[in-house]
């Protein structure tokens, strides 16, 4: 590891390198937690409460020159790329924490169960928290799809191999990758990672740019804005297909350095489309909202503001995806 990289601490650890980065401490999460006493919030929504639709997987593949998106819940999505199948952070558990009796709880069950996916190429982790990282999961996909390739940020991968993943590539931010025929690169965020108490930081985060023929995908993973965004769009795009997270960003006082809200999420995506201009804008889909209550915001509250800033804004609506839990659809 080389500590001339900004986001490399001299330490061994990994930080983002912007300023007002820095993720809060045990005082502001105790803090966080006694706003939350003391403030009414709307109620978690009873379990299946958001619109599903029928997943339209193509088993055991698509055709070649075919290019879906099937969101499972969360940032778990399945991408079938001109016969290629890649699943992004595939979290499956009844639970988004280190054990399953307690901690945020689904309110939509996955919409594709582990044993009905297709046969897995690729998957794609953003990083080691718990709503993004899952490891019965990983055990899981480890044991049905063992020829499957594990793309990680830094120094994830010994958590994968511990737990039956054999083919495993960990990717610095802009290193770049060839994994049957599709082209990987890693891309920056600003966020953090911790899976267990003294931890913090000792893997990286971020998210992938992936080129497979003519077409080019960008899974932002879980970020707060920053200004690299455009960067990504510069060195890896245009693409064709944005995942963006719109969720988990409420209070932002708290929130502002590990999430986006909808308004920052519209601004990344034009970000990253801003060094094509005579390109048409990509297709977008909003994640990480609606599975787990994470944050203090009502849960349906994403995608009604990602949709008016979209149209503040003037962009295409036929350009934003708000999905359907379980709804495939092409680009």
């Amino acid at each position: 590891m080389s500590a001339s990289k900004p986001h490399h601490a001299a330490d061994g650890t990994f930080r983002n390198p912007w300023p007002d980065s820095a993720p809060h401490d045990w005082r502001d999460v105790l803090r966080w937690a006694r706003d939350r006493r003391r403030e009414e919030r709307d109620p978690t929504p009873p379990r299946g409460s958001f619109p599903r639709a029928i997943p339209d997987v193509v088993q055991p593949r698509v055709g070649t020159g075919v290019h879906t998106a099937t969101w499972i819940g969360h940032s778990t999505i399945l991408l079938q790329m001109d016969g290629l199948n890649i699943i992004t952070d595939p979290v499956f558990s009844e639970r988004a924490f280190p054990v399953q009796w307690m901690g945020p709880r689904r309110v939509m069950d996955p919409a594709i169960s582990l044993d009905a996916l297709p046969p897995l190429d690729m998957i794609l982790l953003s990083h080691n928290h718990y709503d993004h990282l899952d490891k019965p999961a990983v055990k899981r996909i480890a044991r049905a799809h063992p020829d499957a390739t594990w793309v990680t940020p830094l120094r994830l991968g010994a958590y994968l191999r511990g737990w039956g993943a054999r083919n495993v590539v960990e990717l610095d931010w802009w290193d770049s990758v060839d994994v049957k025929g599709t082209r990987i690169t890693g891309t920056p965020a600003r966020h953090f990672s911790a899976r267990r108490m003294g931890d913090r930081n000792k893997t990286l985060w971020g998210g992938y740019a992936l080129e497979r023929g003519a077409r080019r995908v960008y899974f932002a993973g879980d970020s707060a804005y920053h200004p690299e965004f455009a960067d990504v769009g510069a060195q890896c795009g245009p693409f064709d297909f944005v995942m963006m997270p719109i969720g988990a960003y409420e209070p932002r006082w708290f929130m502002h350095v590990v999430h986006v809200d909808p308004n920052e999420a519209v601004q990344a995506f034009e970000d990253v489309v801003s060094p094509h201009p005579d390109v048409p804008i990509p297709l977008m889909l909003g994640i990480h909202w609606g599975t787990f209550r994470l944050t203090d915001e009502p849960m349906d509250e994403p995608p009604r503001r990602a949709r008016l800033r979209w149209k503040e804004r003037g962009l295409d609506p036929a350009r934003l995806w708000i999905a359907k839990f379980g709804e495939t659809h092409a680009w």
